[in-house]
């Protein structure tokens, strides 16, 4: 459990309340309390929820970044072929 991003969860009125802010399912907002909030959320809600947020340290409500598995894509390319 990360208690910090669970502190930002309920002080934002809890994991309903959070999915709505961001437009994703409860269950995501749920993850979060686990794993941390992701980067690019804590940024805007940095920005937007700052006083709700005072004494909350967002530095580690954030989720580590993911490590990429040498050699392997971000994505598989697609490739279309048209047949005439």
């Amino acid at each position: 459990m990360n208690k910090p991003a669970t502190q930002v969860i309920d002080a934002l009125g809890g994991t309903a309340a959070v999915a709505r802010i961001f437009d994703v399912k409860q269950p995501s907002v749920s993850d979060w309390k686990k794993d941390g909030i992701p980067a690019s959320r804590v940024m805007f809600l940095k920005l937007a929820y700052r006083k709700a947020l005072a004494g909350i340290d967002l530095a580690a409500a954030t989720a580590p970044r993911r490590a990429r598995v040498a050699g392997m894509p971000l994505a598989q390319p697609t490739t279309h072929s048209q047949e005439a």
